[in-house]
Protein backbone atom coordinates (compact mmCIF):
# COMPACT_ATOMS: atom_id res chain seq x y z
CA UNK A 1 0.00 0.00 0.00
CA UNK A 2 1.00 3.54 -0.37
CA UNK A 3 -0.07 7.33 -0.12
CA UNK A 4 -2.00 8.13 2.74
CA UNK A 5 -3.41 4.59 4.10
CA UNK A 6 -6.31 2.49 2.93
CA UNK A 7 -8.50 5.31 2.60
CA UNK A 8 -6.62 6.41 -0.07
CA UNK A 9 -8.50 5.84 -3.19
CA UNK A 10 -5.21 6.24 -5.23
CA UNK A 11 -4.40 2.50 -3.33
CA UNK A 12 -7.60 1.13 -4.96
CA UNK A 13 -6.04 -1.28 -7.18
CA UNK A 14 -3.53 -2.60 -4.74
CA UNK A 15 -6.92 -3.48 -2.36
CA UNK A 16 -8.46 -5.28 -5.61
CA UNK A 17 -5.39 -7.21 -6.12
CA UNK A 18 -5.28 -8.62 -2.21
CA UNK A 19 -8.90 -9.55 -3.13
CA UNK A 20 -8.61 -11.31 -6.00
CA UNK A 21 -5.72 -13.25 -4.43
CA UNK A 22 -7.93 -13.97 -1.68
CA UNK A 23 -11.05 -14.91 -2.94
CA UNK A 24 -9.79 -15.39 -6.67
CA UNK A 25 -12.39 -12.75 -8.30
CA UNK A 26 -13.68 -9.29 -6.91
CA UNK A 27 -17.36 -10.11 -5.03
CA UNK A 28 -19.74 -7.32 -5.55
CA UNK A 29 -19.97 -6.40 -2.15
CA UNK A 30 -16.48 -5.94 -1.67
CA UNK A 31 -16.70 -3.69 -5.17
CA UNK A 32 -20.12 -1.75 -3.18
CA UNK A 33 -17.51 -1.38 0.57
CA UNK A 34 -15.21 0.33 -1.66
CA UNK A 35 -17.12 2.72 -3.50
CA UNK A 36 -18.72 4.14 0.02
CA UNK A 37 -15.05 3.87 1.85
CA UNK A 38 -13.02 5.44 -0.88
CA UNK A 39 -15.36 7.99 -2.53
CA UNK A 40 -15.35 6.41 -5.59
CA UNK A 41 -18.27 5.66 -8.00
CA UNK A 42 -18.97 1.39 -8.77
CA UNK A 43 -18.80 2.33 -12.19
CA UNK A 44 -15.36 3.67 -11.50
CA UNK A 45 -14.44 0.55 -9.59
CA UNK A 46 -15.71 -1.47 -12.43
CA UNK A 47 -13.69 0.19 -14.96
CA UNK A 48 -10.69 -0.37 -13.44
CA UNK A 49 -11.60 -4.40 -12.60
CA UNK A 50 -12.32 -4.86 -16.50
CA UNK A 51 -8.83 -2.92 -17.43
CA UNK A 52 -6.81 -5.46 -16.08
CA UNK A 53 -6.37 -9.09 -17.09
CA UNK A 54 -5.88 -10.33 -13.48
CA UNK A 55 -8.45 -9.17 -12.16
CA UNK A 56 -12.42 -10.67 -12.76
CA UNK A 57 -15.53 -10.26 -10.86
CA UNK A 58 -16.47 -14.23 -11.46
CA UNK A 59 -15.22 -16.92 -10.05
CA UNK A 60 -11.83 -18.65 -11.43
CA UNK A 61 -11.01 -21.58 -9.64
CA UNK A 62 -9.17 -21.99 -6.63
CA UNK A 63 -6.33 -22.55 -8.72
CA UNK A 64 -6.38 -20.50 -11.68
CA UNK A 65 -3.69 -21.58 -14.31
CA UNK A 66 -2.46 -19.39 -17.21
CA UNK A 67 -0.12 -20.52 -19.39
CA UNK A 68 2.46 -18.07 -21.30
CA UNK A 69 1.23 -17.48 -24.88
CA UNK A 70 4.30 -15.79 -26.19
CA UNK A 71 5.06 -17.01 -29.39
CA UNK A 72 8.98 -18.31 -28.01
CA UNK A 73 7.01 -20.33 -25.78
CA UNK A 74 4.61 -21.75 -28.43
CA UNK A 75 7.67 -22.66 -30.05
CA UNK A 76 8.36 -24.99 -26.99
CA UNK A 77 5.15 -26.56 -27.26
CA UNK A 78 3.20 -24.59 -24.37
CA UNK A 79 -0.30 -24.59 -26.02
CA UNK A 80 -0.05 -29.00 -26.45
CA UNK A 81 0.87 -28.63 -22.71
CA UNK A 82 -1.86 -26.28 -21.88
CA UNK A 83 -4.26 -29.05 -23.68
CA UNK A 84 -2.87 -31.77 -21.75
CA UNK A 85 -3.71 -30.16 -18.06
CA UNK A 86 -6.74 -29.22 -19.59
CA UNK A 87 -7.74 -32.63 -20.59
CA UNK A 88 -6.37 -34.42 -17.38
CA UNK A 89 -8.45 -32.16 -15.49
CA UNK A 90 -11.65 -32.19 -17.41
CA UNK A 91 -11.71 -28.35 -17.89
CA UNK A 92 -11.96 -26.44 -21.05
CA UNK A 93 -9.20 -24.24 -21.61
CA UNK A 94 -10.58 -20.47 -20.86
CA UNK A 95 -13.55 -22.08 -18.73
CA UNK A 96 -13.48 -22.41 -14.82
CA UNK A 97 -14.33 -26.37 -13.89
CA UNK A 98 -17.94 -26.76 -12.84
CA UNK A 99 -16.57 -27.26 -8.69
CA UNK A 100 -14.36 -24.03 -9.07
CA UNK A 101 -11.14 -26.30 -8.26
CA UNK A 102 -9.34 -25.07 -11.42
CA UNK A 103 -9.59 -22.98 -14.43
CA UNK A 104 -7.12 -22.60 -17.23
CA UNK A 105 -6.21 -20.08 -19.39
CA UNK A 106 -3.57 -17.78 -21.59
CA UNK A 107 -2.12 -14.91 -20.82
CA UNK A 108 0.78 -12.75 -22.36
CA UNK A 109 4.58 -13.06 -22.11
CA UNK A 110 5.40 -14.09 -18.20
CA UNK A 111 8.96 -12.75 -18.82
CA UNK A 112 10.41 -16.30 -18.57
CA UNK A 113 11.45 -17.44 -22.24
CA UNK A 114 14.22 -18.05 -21.43
CA UNK A 115 12.90 -20.76 -19.11
CA UNK A 116 9.47 -21.81 -20.53
CA UNK A 117 7.07 -23.14 -21.28
CA UNK A 118 5.70 -21.21 -18.35
CA UNK A 119 2.55 -20.68 -16.82
CA UNK A 120 1.50 -18.56 -13.64
CA UNK A 121 -0.53 -20.47 -10.96
CA UNK A 122 -2.44 -18.24 -8.98
CA UNK A 123 0.11 -15.57 -9.84
CA UNK A 124 2.88 -17.70 -9.26
CA UNK A 125 6.04 -18.36 -11.90
CA UNK A 126 6.35 -22.49 -12.82
CA UNK A 127 8.60 -22.47 -15.47
CA UNK A 128 10.13 -25.31 -17.57
CA UNK A 129 6.70 -26.80 -17.75
CA UNK A 130 7.21 -30.91 -19.53
CA UNK A 131 4.42 -33.35 -19.79
CA UNK A 132 5.82 -34.51 -16.55
CA UNK A 133 5.44 -31.88 -14.44
CA UNK A 134 1.91 -31.17 -16.48
CA UNK A 135 0.79 -34.36 -14.70
CA UNK A 136 1.99 -33.61 -11.46
CA UNK A 137 0.55 -30.07 -11.56
CA UNK A 138 -2.74 -32.13 -12.25
CA UNK A 139 -2.01 -34.38 -9.27
CA UNK A 140 -1.70 -31.94 -7.02
CA UNK A 141 -4.33 -29.34 -8.05
CA UNK A 142 -6.87 -32.34 -8.18
CA UNK A 143 -5.51 -33.47 -4.45
CA UNK A 144 -6.40 -30.01 -3.39
CA UNK A 145 -2.83 -29.34 -2.15
CA UNK A 146 -2.39 -25.55 -1.06
CA UNK A 147 0.21 -23.88 -3.40
CA UNK A 148 2.45 -23.29 -0.63
CA UNK A 149 3.40 -27.26 -0.22
CA UNK A 150 3.83 -27.83 -3.58
CA UNK A 151 7.58 -28.82 -4.30
CA UNK A 152 9.86 -26.05 -4.38
CA UNK A 153 11.16 -26.64 -7.80
CA UNK A 154 8.26 -26.07 -9.69
CA UNK A 155 8.95 -22.28 -8.93
CA UNK A 156 12.38 -22.27 -8.93
CA UNK A 157 13.32 -19.19 -11.30
CA UNK A 158 17.11 -19.63 -12.51
CA UNK A 159 19.52 -16.41 -12.87
CA UNK A 160 20.10 -17.64 -16.42
CA UNK A 161 23.84 -15.19 -16.81
CA UNK A 162 25.13 -16.41 -20.11
CA UNK A 163 27.49 -13.10 -20.53
CA UNK A 164 28.84 -10.92 -18.04
CA UNK A 165 30.80 -7.54 -19.24
CA UNK A 166 31.37 -4.39 -17.67
CA UNK A 167 28.73 -3.47 -15.31
CA UNK A 168 27.59 -7.06 -14.47
CA UNK A 169 31.41 -7.50 -13.57
CA UNK A 170 31.80 -4.67 -11.53
CA UNK A 171 32.34 -4.40 -7.83
CA UNK A 172 29.64 -2.65 -6.27
CA UNK A 173 29.28 -1.28 -2.48
CA UNK A 174 25.98 -0.09 -1.10
CA UNK A 175 25.89 3.16 -0.01
CA UNK A 176 29.00 4.39 -2.43
CA UNK A 177 27.10 6.14 -4.84
CA UNK A 178 25.00 7.75 -1.45
CA UNK A 179 28.14 9.08 -0.23
CA UNK A 180 29.95 10.27 -3.12
CA UNK A 181 26.82 12.40 -3.60
CA UNK A 182 26.71 13.40 0.10
CA UNK A 183 30.90 14.77 -0.64
CA UNK A 184 30.90 16.17 -3.94
CA UNK A 185 27.21 17.05 -4.37
CA UNK A 186 24.26 17.02 -6.96
CA UNK A 187 26.22 18.94 -9.81
CA UNK A 188 28.95 16.46 -9.83
CA UNK A 189 26.52 13.36 -9.84
CA UNK A 190 24.57 15.21 -12.85
CA UNK A 191 27.93 16.01 -14.57
CA UNK A 192 29.22 12.32 -14.34
CA UNK A 193 26.17 10.74 -15.97
CA UNK A 194 26.02 13.50 -18.26
CA UNK A 195 29.77 12.75 -19.42
CA UNK A 196 28.68 8.94 -19.13
CA UNK A 197 26.25 9.50 -22.21
CA UNK A 198 23.76 7.28 -19.67
CA UNK A 199 20.51 6.83 -21.92
CA UNK A 200 17.25 5.25 -20.64
CA UNK A 201 17.63 1.61 -21.18
CA UNK A 202 14.16 0.99 -21.75
CA UNK A 203 14.18 1.36 -25.91
CA UNK A 204 13.62 5.53 -25.79
CA UNK A 205 17.02 6.54 -24.81
CA UNK A 206 16.51 9.96 -23.38
CA UNK A 207 19.57 11.62 -21.85
CA UNK A 208 19.16 10.33 -18.22
CA UNK A 209 21.00 13.25 -16.78
CA UNK A 210 18.68 15.68 -18.48
CA UNK A 211 15.75 14.05 -17.40
CA UNK A 212 16.66 14.32 -13.72
CA UNK A 213 17.91 17.79 -14.14
CA UNK A 214 14.52 19.19 -15.32
CA UNK A 215 13.15 16.93 -12.67
CA UNK A 216 15.36 19.01 -10.04
CA UNK A 217 14.50 22.32 -11.30
CA UNK A 218 10.62 22.01 -11.71
CA UNK A 219 9.42 23.80 -8.56
CA UNK A 220 6.99 21.59 -6.51
CA UNK A 221 6.07 20.64 -3.00
CA UNK A 222 6.82 17.31 -3.58
CA UNK A 223 9.21 15.18 -6.24
CA UNK A 224 8.87 11.60 -6.72
CA UNK A 225 10.87 8.11 -7.95
CA UNK A 226 9.26 5.78 -9.77
CA UNK A 227 11.13 2.54 -11.32
CA UNK A 228 9.31 1.07 -14.32
CA UNK A 229 9.75 -2.64 -13.06
CA UNK A 230 6.94 -3.64 -15.75
CA UNK A 231 9.07 -5.20 -18.52
CA UNK A 232 5.75 -6.95 -20.32
CA UNK A 233 7.58 -6.82 -23.83
CA UNK A 234 6.85 -10.04 -25.30
CA UNK A 235 10.96 -11.41 -25.17
CA UNK A 236 12.16 -9.30 -22.45
CA UNK A 237 12.98 -10.62 -19.20
CA UNK A 238 16.56 -8.88 -18.52
CA UNK A 239 15.05 -6.91 -15.63
CA UNK A 240 13.80 -9.89 -13.98
CA UNK A 241 17.19 -10.97 -12.82
CA UNK A 242 18.21 -7.59 -12.40
CA UNK A 243 15.18 -7.57 -9.43
CA UNK A 244 16.02 -10.99 -8.40
CA UNK A 245 19.76 -10.20 -7.93
CA UNK A 246 20.61 -6.89 -8.11
CA UNK A 247 17.69 -5.44 -6.14
CA UNK A 248 20.39 -3.45 -3.76
CA UNK A 249 22.23 -1.80 -6.95
CA UNK A 250 18.21 -0.91 -8.23
CA UNK A 251 17.24 0.66 -4.69
CA UNK A 252 21.16 2.59 -4.72
CA UNK A 253 19.99 4.50 -8.23
CA UNK A 254 16.66 5.28 -7.24
CA UNK A 255 17.86 6.39 -3.67
CA UNK A 256 20.68 8.23 -5.83
CA UNK A 257 17.92 10.32 -8.26
CA UNK A 258 15.82 10.99 -4.77
CA UNK A 259 18.90 12.95 -3.53
CA UNK A 260 19.50 14.23 -6.67
CA UNK A 261 15.86 15.55 -7.61
CA UNK A 262 14.69 15.83 -3.77
CA UNK A 263 12.36 13.70 -3.39
CA UNK A 264 10.94 11.87 -0.86
CA UNK A 265 9.02 9.09 -2.20
CA UNK A 266 9.96 6.06 -4.73
CA UNK A 267 7.74 3.49 -6.39
CA UNK A 268 8.83 0.13 -7.78
CA UNK A 269 6.09 -0.64 -10.28
CA UNK A 270 6.56 -4.47 -10.55
CA UNK A 271 4.68 -6.13 -12.85
CA UNK A 272 1.96 -8.64 -11.61
CA UNK A 273 3.92 -11.36 -13.09
CA UNK A 274 6.82 -11.33 -11.19
CA UNK A 275 4.68 -11.78 -8.27
CA UNK A 276 7.05 -14.14 -7.00
CA UNK A 277 9.47 -11.05 -6.62
CA UNK A 278 7.45 -9.13 -3.82
CA UNK A 279 8.69 -10.44 -1.15
CA UNK A 280 12.65 -10.93 -1.50
CA UNK A 281 12.10 -7.18 -2.75
CA UNK A 282 10.86 -6.19 0.47
CA UNK A 283 13.19 -8.17 2.35
CA UNK A 284 15.94 -6.10 0.52
CA UNK A 285 14.56 -2.54 1.30
CA UNK A 286 14.23 -3.49 4.50
CA UNK A 287 17.76 -4.73 4.91
CA UNK A 288 18.73 -1.02 3.43
CA UNK A 289 16.48 0.71 6.43
CA UNK A 290 18.74 -1.11 8.69
CA UNK A 291 21.84 0.10 7.17
CA UNK A 292 21.03 3.39 6.81
CA UNK A 293 20.53 3.71 3.69
CA UNK A 294 16.68 4.04 3.29
CA UNK A 295 14.28 5.70 5.39
CA UNK A 296 14.74 8.89 7.58
CA UNK A 297 18.44 10.34 7.48
CA UNK A 298 20.55 8.24 5.37
CA UNK A 299 24.03 7.92 5.91
CA UNK A 300 23.28 10.50 8.88
CA UNK A 301 22.01 13.17 7.19
CA UNK A 302 19.74 15.40 8.43
CA UNK A 303 16.69 15.86 6.06
CA UNK A 304 17.60 13.40 3.64
CA UNK A 305 14.77 11.50 3.73
CA UNK A 306 13.72 9.21 1.41
CA UNK A 307 11.33 5.28 1.46
CA UNK A 308 10.58 3.22 -1.25
CA UNK A 309 7.16 1.16 -1.88
CA UNK A 310 6.51 -1.38 -4.28
CA UNK A 311 3.25 -1.21 -6.19
CA UNK A 312 1.88 -4.28 -8.00
CA UNK A 313 0.57 -4.23 -11.94
CA UNK A 314 -2.18 -6.18 -12.44
CA UNK A 315 -1.52 -7.71 -16.35
CA UNK A 316 -1.74 -4.93 -18.76
CA UNK A 317 1.27 -4.16 -21.29
CA UNK A 318 0.23 -0.56 -21.75
CA UNK A 319 1.49 0.35 -17.75
CA UNK A 320 4.78 -0.12 -19.49
CA UNK A 321 4.47 3.52 -20.83
CA UNK A 322 5.39 6.07 -18.23
CA UNK A 323 1.93 8.27 -18.07
CA UNK A 324 0.15 4.61 -18.42
CA UNK A 325 1.95 3.69 -15.63
CA UNK A 326 1.62 6.55 -13.46
CA UNK A 327 -2.26 6.51 -14.31
CA UNK A 328 -2.21 3.20 -12.41
CA UNK A 329 -0.06 3.58 -9.74
CA UNK A 330 -2.72 6.32 -8.30
CA UNK A 331 -5.14 3.49 -8.89
CA UNK A 332 -6.52 3.49 -12.31
CA UNK A 333 -6.99 2.40 -15.35
CA UNK A 334 -3.85 2.35 -17.14
CA UNK A 335 -4.98 4.77 -20.02
CA UNK A 336 -1.53 6.79 -21.58
CA UNK A 337 -1.78 10.43 -21.09
CA UNK A 338 -2.00 13.38 -23.90
CA UNK A 339 1.77 15.07 -23.73
CA UNK A 340 3.01 17.31 -22.87
CA UNK A 341 3.16 18.13 -19.76
CA UNK A 342 5.87 14.85 -19.51
CA UNK A 343 6.16 13.07 -16.17
CA UNK A 344 9.31 15.30 -15.43
CA UNK A 345 7.13 18.24 -14.66
CA UNK A 346 3.63 16.74 -13.74
CA UNK A 347 3.71 13.33 -13.10
CA UNK A 348 2.66 10.84 -10.31
CA UNK A 349 -0.22 12.99 -7.78
CA UNK A 350 0.54 15.78 -11.07
CA UNK A 351 4.19 16.25 -9.13
CA UNK A 352 7.67 16.14 -10.66
CA UNK A 353 8.65 12.66 -11.20
CA UNK A 354 11.22 10.51 -12.43
CA UNK A 355 10.40 7.35 -14.28
CA UNK A 356 13.25 5.08 -15.06
CA UNK A 357 13.40 1.34 -15.89
CA UNK A 358 15.25 -1.03 -13.40
CA UNK A 359 18.67 -1.33 -15.77
CA UNK A 360 18.67 2.70 -15.77
CA UNK A 361 18.61 3.12 -12.20
CA UNK A 362 21.25 0.28 -11.75
CA UNK A 363 23.42 2.23 -14.39
CA UNK A 364 23.65 5.27 -13.06
CA UNK A 365 24.40 4.06 -8.90
CA UNK A 366 27.50 2.10 -10.87
CA UNK A 367 28.70 5.52 -12.93
CA UNK A 368 28.79 7.60 -9.70
CA UNK A 369 30.82 4.78 -7.66
CA UNK A 370 32.85 3.95 -10.76
CA UNK A 371 33.28 7.24 -12.82
CA UNK A 372 32.01 8.12 -16.34
CA UNK A 373 35.44 7.16 -17.46
CA UNK A 374 35.08 3.61 -16.44
CA UNK A 375 31.38 3.00 -18.61
CA UNK A 376 32.85 4.63 -21.26
CA UNK A 377 35.67 2.56 -21.67
CA UNK A 378 33.61 0.07 -23.84
CA UNK A 379 30.81 1.04 -26.52
CA UNK A 380 30.91 3.53 -29.31
CA UNK A 381 31.19 7.13 -29.04
CA UNK A 382 27.52 7.81 -29.49
CA UNK A 383 26.97 4.67 -27.15
CA UNK A 384 28.98 4.47 -24.46
CA UNK A 385 28.81 1.71 -21.96
CA UNK A 386 26.85 -1.93 -21.99
CA UNK A 387 23.07 -2.96 -22.75
CA UNK A 388 21.15 -6.25 -21.43
CA UNK A 389 19.68 -8.56 -23.95
CA UNK A 390 17.23 -10.75 -22.99
CA UNK A 391 17.69 -13.92 -26.03
CA UNK A 392 15.50 -16.99 -26.51
CA UNK A 393 14.43 -18.44 -29.34
CA UNK A 394 15.91 -20.62 -31.74
CA UNK A 395 19.41 -20.46 -29.79
CA UNK A 396 21.29 -23.27 -27.66
CA UNK A 397 22.03 -20.89 -24.96
CA UNK A 398 19.05 -18.62 -23.88
CA UNK A 399 19.37 -16.33 -21.41
CA UNK A 400 21.34 -12.50 -20.18
CA UNK A 401 23.33 -11.50 -22.11
CA UNK A 402 25.71 -7.91 -21.60
CA UNK A 403 27.43 -6.85 -24.31
CA UNK A 404 28.94 -3.63 -25.29
CA UNK A 405 27.31 -0.76 -27.27
CA UNK A 406 28.77 -1.71 -31.18
CA UNK A 407 28.28 -5.27 -30.62
CA UNK A 408 26.68 -7.00 -34.34
CA UNK A 409 23.72 -8.61 -34.68
CA UNK A 410 25.94 -11.88 -35.94
CA UNK A 411 28.08 -11.76 -32.96
CA UNK A 412 25.56 -12.21 -30.94
CA UNK A 413 23.67 -14.77 -32.47
CA UNK A 414 27.65 -16.47 -32.58
CA UNK A 415 27.56 -16.35 -28.95
CA UNK A 416 24.10 -17.79 -27.63
CA UNK A 417 24.27 -20.23 -30.26
CA UNK A 418 22.05 -19.40 -33.32
CA UNK A 419 22.21 -21.62 -36.43
CA UNK A 420 20.57 -21.16 -39.44
CA UNK A 421 18.94 -18.02 -38.47
CA UNK A 422 15.29 -17.23 -40.52
CA UNK A 423 15.39 -13.78 -38.60
CA UNK A 424 15.84 -11.89 -35.50
CA UNK A 425 13.04 -9.67 -33.50
CA UNK A 426 14.68 -7.06 -31.77
CA UNK A 427 13.15 -5.27 -29.18
CA UNK A 428 9.96 -7.15 -28.55
CA UNK A 429 6.97 -7.37 -30.32
CA UNK A 430 7.30 -3.48 -30.72
CA UNK A 431 10.41 -3.55 -31.98
CA UNK A 432 12.24 -5.05 -35.32
CA UNK A 433 12.15 -7.72 -37.26
CA UNK A 434 15.71 -8.23 -38.83
CA UNK A 435 16.49 -10.27 -41.59
CA UNK A 436 19.78 -11.88 -42.79
CA UNK A 437 21.28 -9.13 -44.72
CA UNK A 438 21.24 -6.81 -41.63
CA UNK A 439 23.28 -9.09 -39.58
CA UNK A 440 26.33 -7.07 -39.76
CA UNK A 441 24.42 -4.09 -38.05
CA UNK A 442 25.21 -3.42 -34.43
CA UNK A 443 23.11 -2.44 -31.61
CA UNK A 444 23.77 1.11 -30.50
CA UNK A 445 21.89 4.34 -30.87
CA UNK A 446 23.31 5.29 -33.77
CA UNK A 447 22.07 2.30 -35.59
CA UNK A 448 19.88 -0.02 -33.71
CA UNK A 449 18.15 0.73 -30.37
CA UNK A 450 16.94 -1.88 -28.52
CA UNK A 451 15.13 -2.02 -25.11
CA UNK A 452 16.46 -5.52 -24.75
CA UNK A 453 14.72 -8.45 -26.27
CA UNK A 454 16.09 -10.32 -28.84
CA UNK A 455 14.30 -13.48 -30.58
CA UNK A 456 16.27 -15.84 -32.51
CA UNK A 457 14.19 -17.39 -35.61
CA UNK A 458 15.48 -20.48 -37.64
CA UNK A 459 14.83 -21.52 -41.15
CA UNK A 460 12.62 -23.93 -39.90
CA UNK A 461 10.59 -21.86 -38.34
CA UNK A 462 7.12 -20.21 -39.99
CA UNK A 463 7.77 -16.79 -39.41
CA UNK A 464 3.84 -15.83 -40.24
CA UNK A 465 3.10 -17.20 -37.13
CA UNK A 466 5.44 -14.70 -35.10
CA UNK A 467 4.44 -11.68 -36.83
CA UNK A 468 0.37 -13.34 -36.30
CA UNK A 469 1.64 -13.95 -32.71
CA UNK A 470 2.28 -10.12 -32.11
CA UNK A 471 -0.53 -8.74 -34.08
CA UNK A 472 -2.84 -10.45 -31.68
CA UNK A 473 -0.98 -9.75 -28.56
CA UNK A 474 -1.32 -6.06 -29.65
CA UNK A 475 -5.02 -5.94 -30.23
CA UNK A 476 -5.72 -7.91 -26.87
CA UNK A 477 -3.04 -5.06 -24.66
CA UNK A 478 -4.97 -1.84 -26.67
CA UNK A 479 -6.05 -0.07 -24.07
CA UNK A 480 -9.04 1.20 -26.22
CA UNK A 481 -8.20 5.14 -25.59
CA UNK A 482 -7.90 5.90 -29.29
CA UNK A 483 -9.69 5.07 -32.41
CA UNK A 484 -6.56 4.39 -34.67
CA UNK A 485 -5.20 1.68 -32.42
CA UNK A 486 -8.43 0.32 -30.63
CA UNK A 487 -10.02 0.09 -34.53
CA UNK A 488 -6.57 -0.89 -35.93
CA UNK A 489 -5.35 -3.47 -34.07
CA UNK A 490 -8.72 -4.98 -34.63
CA UNK A 491 -8.63 -4.77 -38.40
CA UNK A 492 -5.06 -5.47 -38.53
CA UNK A 493 -6.03 -9.00 -36.63
CA UNK A 494 -8.87 -10.09 -38.99
CA UNK A 495 -6.54 -9.28 -42.18
CA UNK A 496 -3.97 -11.72 -40.85
CA UNK A 497 -6.95 -14.01 -40.27
CA UNK A 498 -7.42 -14.07 -43.79
CA UNK A 499 -3.56 -14.59 -44.55
CA UNK A 500 -3.09 -16.98 -41.94
CA UNK A 501 -5.83 -19.35 -43.33
CA UNK A 502 -5.06 -18.84 -47.27
CA UNK A 503 -7.83 -16.84 -48.16
CA UNK A 504 -5.56 -13.36 -48.70
CA UNK A 505 -5.43 -11.64 -51.74
CA UNK A 506 -2.33 -9.12 -53.39
CA UNK A 507 -5.22 -6.12 -52.14
CA UNK A 508 -5.31 -7.35 -48.52
CA UNK A 509 -1.48 -6.86 -48.20
CA UNK A 510 -2.00 -3.61 -49.48
CA UNK A 511 -4.50 -2.89 -46.78
CA UNK A 512 -2.46 -4.18 -44.06
CA UNK A 513 0.23 -1.85 -45.33
CA UNK A 514 -1.80 1.06 -45.24
CA UNK A 515 -3.53 0.58 -42.21
CA UNK A 516 -0.50 0.22 -40.66
CA UNK A 517 1.26 3.16 -41.90
CA UNK A 518 -1.81 4.88 -41.08
CA UNK A 519 -1.61 3.92 -37.04
CA UNK A 520 1.83 4.92 -36.86
CA UNK A 521 0.88 8.43 -37.61
CA UNK A 522 -2.47 8.92 -35.96
CA UNK A 523 -2.07 6.84 -32.64
CA UNK A 524 -2.59 8.67 -29.81
CA UNK A 525 1.31 6.24 -27.86
CA UNK A 526 3.72 4.35 -28.39
CA UNK A 527 1.87 0.95 -28.44
CA UNK A 528 -0.17 2.57 -31.55
CA UNK A 529 2.82 3.74 -33.22
CA UNK A 530 4.73 0.14 -33.01
CA UNK A 531 1.45 -2.35 -33.44
CA UNK A 532 1.88 -2.54 -37.32
CA UNK A 533 5.82 -3.08 -36.88
CA UNK A 534 5.75 -6.76 -37.43
CA UNK A 535 3.72 -6.83 -40.39
CA UNK A 536 5.31 -3.99 -41.99
CA UNK A 537 8.69 -5.48 -41.38
CA UNK A 538 7.60 -8.95 -42.91
CA UNK A 539 5.57 -7.23 -45.73
CA UNK A 540 8.94 -5.48 -46.47
CA UNK A 541 12.09 -7.65 -45.65
CA UNK A 542 9.57 -11.08 -46.05
CA UNK A 543 7.76 -10.74 -48.79
CA UNK A 544 6.82 -14.31 -50.14
CA UNK A 545 6.18 -15.59 -47.12
CA UNK A 546 2.72 -13.94 -47.28
CA UNK A 547 2.76 -14.30 -51.15
CA UNK A 548 3.05 -17.95 -50.64
CA UNK A 549 -0.59 -18.24 -48.68
CA UNK A 550 -2.62 -15.76 -51.28
CA UNK A 551 -5.44 -17.52 -52.86
CA UNK A 552 -5.64 -15.40 -55.64
CA UNK A 553 -5.14 -11.80 -57.50
CA UNK A 554 -8.84 -11.61 -56.80
CA UNK A 555 -10.83 -9.41 -54.00
CA UNK A 556 -12.50 -11.46 -50.85
CA UNK A 557 -13.64 -9.67 -48.16
CA UNK A 558 -12.68 -10.01 -44.68
CA UNK A 559 -16.12 -9.30 -43.16
CA UNK A 560 -19.28 -10.49 -44.60
CA UNK A 561 -21.80 -7.81 -43.58
CA UNK A 562 -24.75 -9.56 -44.80
CA UNK A 563 -24.26 -12.67 -43.43
CA UNK A 564 -23.86 -11.14 -40.01
CA UNK A 565 -27.62 -10.15 -40.34
CA UNK A 566 -28.58 -13.22 -40.80
CA UNK A 567 -29.68 -13.56 -37.03
CA UNK A 568 -31.51 -10.43 -37.08
CA UNK A 569 -33.19 -11.54 -39.84
CA UNK A 570 -34.07 -15.10 -38.22
CA UNK A 571 -35.53 -12.97 -35.25
CA UNK A 572 -37.83 -10.35 -37.10
CA UNK A 573 -38.77 -13.77 -39.64
CA UNK A 574 -37.66 -11.25 -42.23
CA UNK A 575 -36.07 -12.78 -45.73
CA UNK A 576 -36.74 -9.80 -48.41
CA UNK A 577 -34.45 -7.87 -50.32
CA UNK A 578 -34.94 -5.33 -47.92
CA UNK A 579 -33.10 -7.52 -45.04
CA UNK A 580 -30.15 -7.92 -47.47
CA UNK A 581 -27.12 -6.06 -48.08
CA UNK A 582 -26.56 -6.13 -51.53
CA UNK A 583 -22.40 -6.63 -51.78
CA UNK A 584 -22.66 -7.11 -48.13
CA UNK A 585 -18.37 -8.11 -48.04
CA UNK A 586 -15.88 -5.50 -46.60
Amino acid sequence: MHGSGEQDPFNLLQILIGIQQSSHYIPEEAIQHLAESLGLSRTFILGVIEFYSFLHRSHRGDYEVLFSDNITDQMQGSRLLAERLASRLSVKIGQTRDDQRVSIDYTSCTGMSDQGPAALVNGRTVIGLTPERIDQIAALVEQAVPLAEWPADLFLVHDRVERRDLVLSADYTPGAALRRHQTEGTAVILDQLSQAGLRGCGGAGFNTAQKWQICADTTAAEHYVVCNADEGEPGTFKDRYLLQAEADRLCEGMTLCAAVIGARQGFIYLRGEYRYLLEPLQRTLQQRREQGLLGPNILGQEGFDFDIHIHLGAGAYICGEESALIESLEGRRGIPRIRPPFPVTRGYRDMPTVVNNVETFINAAMITQHGAEWFCSVGTAKSPGTKLLSISGDCDQPGIYEFPFGTSINDILAACGAHHTQAVQIGGAAGRLIAPNEFDRVLAFEDHATGGSFMVFNQGRELLNAIDNFTRFFRHESCGFCTPCRVGTSMLTKQMKKVMVGHATIRDLDELSTLGNLMQQTSQCGLGHTAANPILDGLEKFPGIFQARLRSTSFEPAFDLDASLEEARNLTGRNDPGAHVKGGGV
